[in-house]
């Protein structure tokens, strides 16, 4: 085989046609798929991060938009048209008021210890209540400390992320947003009972939390 047949077989697809291959891998998987994983499924020579670059483009302003989440890419509905999306709706899942603001301080502080979201709260954090979030893939172990007993750490996930329509953590709204939204409470006035989770894991979502926690 000559050289000019091995170009011919190592040639990248024009940029067109690998726009067309992403397009089909990301419309065909749910959850977002990283460069990497595009890199391993497309034909050798090709260069997925500026096929991405035309893709987003060829999409502003359509009903689906490419995003970026974390450090992987989805098709996503574009935002104000998610009310058309609203009678998927199978199940909603109501945080605790704890669970709640454990999810905030994780993502405002990440990495946070649990002895650090326990400081910020004033009040101690049920396993419960790290466990629930961990199960709704929300929140994960990050690394430990080098302090003394290394304690784990907990950083929010992709999924947490995604479900917000957040390219990373830099994107979270301020508190006055958070507590517009319902993600965060007023604090209870001084000399109120609030001594552990298990309090607050009886209490249901404020009003309006229903629509954000939504699957």
């Amino acid at each position: 085989m000559d050289d000019s047949q091995n170009e011919t077989l190592f040639e990248a697809p024009p940029m067109a046609e690998q726009e067309r291959m992403i397009e089909a891998i990301l419309f065909a998987t749910a959850e977002p798929v990283t460069l990497r994983e595009l890199e391993a499924r497309m034909p050798h020579g090709s260069d997925p991060a500026e096929a991405l670059v035309h893709l987003r483009k060829r999409y502003e302003g359509r009903g689906v938009h490419l995003v970026c989440v974390g450090d992987a890419w989805a098709m996503r509905t574009a935002g104000d048209l998610g009310f058309l999306m609203q009678k998927e709706t199978v199940e909603t899942r109501k945080l605790s008021r704890a669970a709640i603001e454990t999810l905030a301080i994780v993502a405002y502080h990440q990495p946070v210890t649990r002895a650090e979201i326990e400081e910020i709260r004033g009040v101690s954090v049920s396993r419960g209540t790290v466990d629930q979030l961990i199960e709704l893939e929300w929140i994960r172990f990050g690394r430990r400390r080098m302090t003394p007993g290394r304690p784990v750490t907990y950083v929010v996930t992709q999924n947490f992320l995604d479900h917000f329509g957040l390219e990373n953590a830099r994107d979270l709204p301020g508190l006055k947003e958070l507590r517009a939204a319902g993600l965060l409470d007023n604090r209870p006035l001084p000399g109120a009972s609030v001594a552990t989770d298990e309090d607050d894991d009886e209490d249901e979502s404020p009003e309006g939390q229903n629509e954000l926690f939504e699957d």
